[in-house]
């Protein structure tokens, strides 16, 4: 089996877990390191990916300030979305290709592949927890279907209209073949810092916790150790 390497570093500003990440994926490039798992949360944050959209930031930036909220674009792919207290974040420093000695071409690698991948690892870990998650066609992340988002009882008419947004991935792969970013898992965040994005520019998807379909927060310490297995 392919060793990993699993730091919990508990609450941690969004630009200094970045530049860790950077820092350990020139490692992961080198040999330094082996494949490394990042679980950490962080304070209220919103970042916009490569595709970001400025309109769907619906507070202003002064608005963000006074709620203690930071603004960031950032390298990974994807829109933009929310960070807290609350979420479970995982970032992947895996090493999915090494370029190509002549070229210095990566080969082919299903990058695709790696998010659903991702995407069936935080279902997987759903399922150990009692809820019931899946995919959809066409757009990343993971999704529960209207029928178990109706458990929510305070969660807009949306979330019982079309499929509700549980957990966001966005990813960078390097030239160097080495991921950085990843997932974020709502667990009990406080979801009112949720009206303040279009998170990933879907209107018709709203957010939901697992705290809002459990009825109260799950435990984080189980929650990590089930993503950790899964992962």
């Amino acid at each position: 089996m392919t060793p990993l390497h699993v730091r919990e570093l508990g609450v941690v500003p969004y630009l200094e877990a970045w530049e860790l990440q950077k820092r350990l994926a020139t490692d992961r490039a080198a040999d330094r390191i082996p494949d490394t798992l990042l679980l950490l949360e962080h304070p209220h944050t919103y970042t916009f990916g490569r595709s970001g959209q400025r309109a769907n930031l619906l507070w202003s930036e002064a608005e963000c300030a006074a709620r203690g909220i930071e603004l960031h674009w950032v390298d990974r792919g994807g829109d933009i979305t929310y960070h807290g207290p609350g979420q479970l974040v995982g970032y992947p420093i895996l090493k999915l290709g090494t370029p190509d000695a002549a070229n210095g071409r990566l080969p082919q690698t299903d990058y695709v592949g790696y998010m659903r991948r991702l995407e069936e690892m935080l279902i997987r870990v759903l399922l150990r927890c009692g809820l019931v998650a899946g995919q959809l066609n066409g757009i990343t992340g993971v999704f529960v279907q209207p029928d178990v988002a109706s458990r929510c009882p305070h969660c807009p008419p949306a979330a019982r209209l079309a499929p509700s947004k549980i957990a966001q991935i966005g990813v960078k792969v390097d030239a160097r073949g080495v991921s950085q970013h990843g997932f974020a898992l709502n667990v009990a965040p406080e979801m009112a810092y949720f009206e303040g994005i279009i998170g990933c520019g879907l209107r018709e998807h709203a957010p939901i916790s697992m705290a809002d379909l459990l009825g109260a927060p799950p435990d984080p310490i189980t929650v990590r150790a089930a993503a950790v297995q899964e992962f």
